[in-house]
C-alpha cells in the first residue's frame, strides 16, 4: 500500500507580532528574517500516514512537498519520522500559485509516482488557510475526498475515516484510493523523532520533479484567484490601571467599574 502524504512549509504562527510583515508588492508575508517550519495539519497527517504504514505490512510513506530548495527542510523531518522515501516538486515559475494549482501539480505528481492507495494533507495550511488542495487533487485524481479526518483505519480495499461534525464525530467508509484531510486530535499528534532518525535523515535522498517532469496543463498551472491584498488588523486597546493598595481594595474597584460599565 502506497501511502503520499502532501506537506507544506509555512511561516512559523510562534513569530514574534512586532517581525511579521506583508510584502506590499506581493501581499505575501516577508520571508527574509522569518523563519518557517512544517504547517500544523500536515504534520499531524504526516503522523497519522507513518501510524498507517506501520500497521500494515510492506505499506510505504512517500512524503511530497511542493516548494523551493528551503522546503527541503520539512521532507527532512518527514524523513525523521521514519517516512519511506520523499519527493520534491518545484519550478522557478511557481511563486504565486493558487490551491487550485498546487492541486493539479501535486495530482499530476502522484500520477508520475505511480499513484497511492490514500493521499494524506492537512485539512489546510496555516498561512492562507484555503482548504482547496485535498479536494481538488481528489477531483483531479478521479477519487473521493473525504474531509476533516481524525482518525482512519484501513480494510483491504476502502477505509474508515473518523470525521468532524457539528457536536461531535461521524464514521464514514470509502473505497480506496482516496484523498483525506486531517485535523488536529488525540490519535495523530507528531512524534518527537529519534536522534537516530535525524541523523539519517541528513543523508536520504530527496528526489527533485520539475515541470518538464509531469504531464501537466500549463493554464491550471496559473493561479485563477490573485491576493489584491492581505492586512493585519491594528487592533488598539485602551488599558487602566485601578488603584488600590491589596487584593480587597483592586477587587472592589474592579467590581465598581464593571457595575458602571453594567456588565454585571
Amino acid at each position: 500500500m502506497h501511502i503520499v502524504v502532501c506537506l507544506k512549509q509555512v511561516l512559523d504562527p510562534e513569530i514574534t507580532p512586532k517581525y511579521f510583515k506583508i510584502d506590499p508588492e506581493t501581499n505575501r508575508p516577508e520571508n527574509s528574517d522569518t523563519d518557517f517550519v512544517l504547517d500544523s495539519f500536515a504534520e499531524n497527517a504526516l503522523e497519522l500516514a507513518v501510524q498507517l504504514r506501520n500497521k500494515v505490512p510492506g505499506a510505504t510513506v512517500t512524503a511530497l512537498c511542493l516548494g523551493d530548495e528551503e522546503s527541503e527542510e520539512v521532507l527532512r523531518r518527514a524523513l525523521a519520522f521514519t517516512a519511506n522515501a520523499a519527493v520534491r516538486v518545484w519550478d522557478e515559475e511557481w511563486e504565486n500559485l493558487d490551491g487550485q494549482a498546487v492541486g493539479h501539480i501535486l495530482a499530476q505528481t502522484i500520477k508520475s509516482l505511480g499513484g497511492a492507495k490514500l493521499v494524506l494533507t492537512g485539512y489546510q495550511a496555516s498561512d492562507i488557510e484555503e482548504g482547496l488542495v485535498g479536494p481538488v487533487m481528489a477531483e483531479e485524481l478521479g477519487i473521493p475526498c473525504v474531509t476533516l479526518v481524525s482518525d482512519l483505519e484501513v480494510e483491504e480495499n476502502s477505509a474508515k475515516a473518523t470525521v468532524e461534525v457539528e457536536g461531535g464525530y461521524a464514521v464514514v467508509s470509502v473505497p480506496s484510493p482516496a484523498v483525506f484531510t486531517i485535523i488536529s486530535s488525540e490519535t495523530n499528534v507528531p512524534r518527537l523523532p529519534k536522534v537516530k532518525d535525524i541523523r539519517l535523515a541528513r543523508s536520504k535522498p530527496i528526489v527533485l520533479l520539475e515541470s518538464e517532469d509531469l504531464n501537466l496543463d500549463p493554464e491550471r498551472c496559473q493561479p485563477g484567484v490573485k491576493l489584491e491584498r492581505a492586512y493585519v488588523l491594528n487592533k488598539e486597546v485602551a488599558c487602566q490601571v485601578l488603584p488600590g493598595n491589596d487584593g480587597a481594595e483592586l477587587a472592589s474597584e474592579l467590581a465598581d467599574r464593571l457595575f458602571a460599565l453594567k456588565i454585571i
